[in-house]
């Protein structure tokens, strides 16, 4: 899943992002108010860090700007301060969420864990197709009673995948949902990692969950591969 951080504190800031980014995380950042608008405007996030005391525009500003240029990411506000009137106007602001500092990074993961689970579209507590199941509050992956240990890129697209079931997901839009903008979705880095997934989650158990559609991208099987392998 892919995160933006609004900080202007640069140790913060990198702080965030390394956490995230050890927790299987795509992370973006941002240092102010205009260029974290910016960003969503080119690129598709899957929630908001955002803190509240930015230079120019403040947190407040920016979520309601984002609000009224029709992006709905889920936001987690962070802020120093603790006073009913500015969590009220945080979240009458459009906010999701908010998070006093100081805070612990635990917290912080389980707050986003929900916030992405409330996105525009479904996303149960645990991700199912069929024996395969992915729980991101634990970030473990299983085929029926056994866990299959991921590194954090093939974590990060099978969660992508799983989230939409059936649905074909080009490799721009993977490349989107689990690398960070500087990577260029034309490169084979897509193939490469789906291949590891296979290795690991379809063929020792001789499966085929993860489909290639020729000339679109890749999808997961709502059935989680078992009937590909089935003779009559």
């Amino acid at each position: 899943m892919r995160i933006l951080v609004v900080e202007d504190e640069p140790k913060m800031r990198d702080l965030l992002r390394r956490a995230l980014t050890e927790e299987g995380y795509a992370v973006d950042t941002a240092a102010d108010g205009p260029q974290a608008i910016a960003l969503t405007d080119v690129a598709a996030f899957d929630a908001m860090v955002l803190d509240v005391m930015l230079p120019g525009l403040d947190g407040f500003e920016v979520c309601a700007a984002i609000r009224r240029r029709g992006t709905w990411v889920p936001v987690l506000m962070l802020t120093a301060k603790d006073a009913v009137a500015d969590r009220v106007r945080g979240l009458d602001g459009g906010a999701d969420d908010y998070l006093t500092k100081p805070f612990s990074l635990e917290e912080l993961f389980a707050r986003l864990r929900v916030l992405i689970r409330r996105g525009p579209f479904d996303r149960p507590a645990v991700l199912a197709a069929g024996d395969l199941r992915l729980d991101p509050a634990t970030r473990t992956v299983r085929r029926g009673a056994e866990e299959i240990p991921l590194t954090g890129k093939e974590y990060g697209l099978l969660e992508a995948l799983m989230r939409r079931p059936g649905t074909v997901l080009t490799r721009a839009m993977l490349v989107e949902h689990c690398w960070d903008l500087g990577t260029s979705p034309g490169s084979n880095v897509v193939d490469a990692h789906i291949k590891a997934l296979r290795a690991k989650i379809d063929r020792p158990y001789e499966t085929q969950a993860v489909e290639t559609v020729r000339g679109a991208g890749y999808r997961i099987r709502p059935d989680g591969g078992r009937a590909a392998t089935r003779t009559p």
